[in-house]
């Protein structure tokens, strides 16, 4: 009887540790999912910001070179402004909101017609000059929140040639 009793704790224990395994390893393998999903959201959110940022001082930059009529979605610019914050970090969503207030003040200096009123090179340089910096310590708040093997950026990446913060 006793060696029935030892027979069926063994299994029960056998049992309960292996049903425990398998739980633990579900909640560790969920939550591995869930911040390599969230990686990658931060990601694909991070490269369009910094890619519609590029696109538009782009756009503007030749513009006032080429007096030329400009336009650009703004409504895209703000909902990606929105995505990346939505899935950033704290510390990086302040870099965005950093980072967008400097672009606010630069659109103050050159959005404007650049057929009748160009900003010369130097000019829109110097306009670029505080959102180039922002987009520096986004940018390496990015590479950080993505992965702490990262090193930091100390150059400007994408956008306009003029006005990079290594320049001057």
């Amino acid at each position: 009887m006793q060696a029935l009793l030892g027979t069926l704790v063994t299994t029960a224990v056998g049992a309960l540790s292996a049903t425990i395994g398998v739980l633990v390893g579900g909640i560790v393998t969920h939550r591995a999912q869930d911040r390599q999903w969230l990686r990658g959201r931060q990601l694909i959110a991070y490269q369009e910001l910094v890619s519609h940022y590029a696109k538009f001082t782009m756009t503007i930059s030749r513009a006032h070179a080429g007096r030329q009529r400009w336009d650009y979605d703004w409504g895209e610019w703000s909902a990606a402004l929105t995505r990346a914050g939505l899935v950033a970090p704290a510390d990086v969503a302040a870099e965005i909101d950093n980072f967008d207030q400097a672009i606010n003040a630069f659109l103050d200096q050159v959005a404007r017609d650049a057929r009748t009123d160009p900003l010369s090179e130097e000019e829109f340089a110097q306009a670029n000059r505080a959102p180039a910096q922002a987009q520096v310590r986004l940018v390496n708040a990015m590479r950080r929140s993505l992965s702490k093997d990262q090193g930091e950026l100390p150059f400007w990446i994408g956008g306009s040639l003029a006005g990079r913060p290594d320049d001057h």
